[in-house]
């Protein structure tokens, strides 16, 4: 059974102490899963969202972060790589302290950071090397997959299609990594999603972004979501679909993300109306 999820990026940019409503939030308007985007590993108070988390009863929690300049895993400067090892390093201690199995997003690379070039393979080897790092402190400490995000190539040239997500997890090669889907991407890189799908297959279908194609209310734009959840009916995906966008009032990710217009009145409304849109559609399949 397919459970529709919420993304923290609905209400907040920077989750910090000031956001610990948004956990009961999250759990009164049905979500059963809660991912939280985490900007800064260091920063974010851990011990105070495990007390929220432990009083809202979530069926399941997950992570998600987006790598930077200073975290760069294909970055030139082994400096940056290093620290990228480090931040990821404390990304999985903060998963095992909220009970979360899964660390999704662009979590290989620097978000935003394209050479203009296609990827090197000296790219590959850097990020497959720390990445393997990362992964094998995860194994040894808790049962977290790493899952990793295709994203369209305006936003990075390394990974931008499921079937080289899945040969990068292969090639780290330690068991606990999977491909992170979103639609959002896929309707821009991918030739089916279908095809998608079917190139993870159950074993590297680790985590889906259920966005629409121009980052409005899931259900009214062009993504095929009727095939899409027939695909991952097809292979057997047991993990959660998660309401990923913006509030119209953010600055810093809007800018990032080139949204210029409203397509809700809140990102609280947008992920409400696309939860009741995308639970129609799963159950008309």
């Amino acid at each position: 059974m397919i459970k529709i999820g919420v993304d923290s990026f609905i209400w907040t940019e920077l989750f910090s102490q000031e956001d610990l409503w948004i956990i009961p939030k999250a759990r009164e308007l049905g979500f059963p899963v809660l991912e939280f985007a985490i900007a800064d590993p260091f920063s974010f108070p851990v011990e105070a969202v495990k007390g929220e988390l432990e009083k809202a009863g979530f069926d399941q929690i997950a992570t998600s972060i987006t790598l930077g300049e200073d975290t760069n895993l294909i970055s030139p400067d082994s400096a940056v790589r290093e620290n990228g090892v480090r931040t990821m390093k404390k990304l999985v201690d903060i998963n095992i302290a909220l009970g979360s199995q899964i660390i999704a997003g662009v979590n290989y690379a620097a978000w935003g950071y394209l050479t203009r070039k296609p990827r090197t393979e000296q790219e590959w080897e850097w990020s497959v090397t720390a990445m393997r790092e990362i992964a094998r402190y995860a194994k040894d400490k808790s049962d977290i997959n790493i899952c990793v995000e295709a994203v369209n190539r305006f936003e990075t040239h390394f990974l931008n299609i499921a079937e080289d997500a899945v040969r990068y997890c292969k090639d780290v090669g330690t068991g606990n990594m999977q491909v992170h889907l979103d639609c959002f991407h896929m309707i821009r890189e991918e030739t089916s999603f279908t095809g998608a799908v079917e190139a993870c297959g159950k074993e590297y279908l680790g985590y889906v972004h259920v966005c629409e194609n121009n980052r409005g209310i899931p259900g009214t734009g062009l993504v095929p979501f009727a095939e899409f959840f027939r695909a991952l009916n097809k292979i057997g995906y047991e993990g959660p679909v998660v309401i990923e966008s913006f509030d119209p009032g953010f600055e810093q990710l809007n800018g990032n993300c080139a949204i210029w217009r409203k397509f809700a009145d809140s990102g609280e409304q947008l992920a409400v109306e696309g939860k009741k849109n995308l639970t129609a559609i799963l159950q008309a399949l």
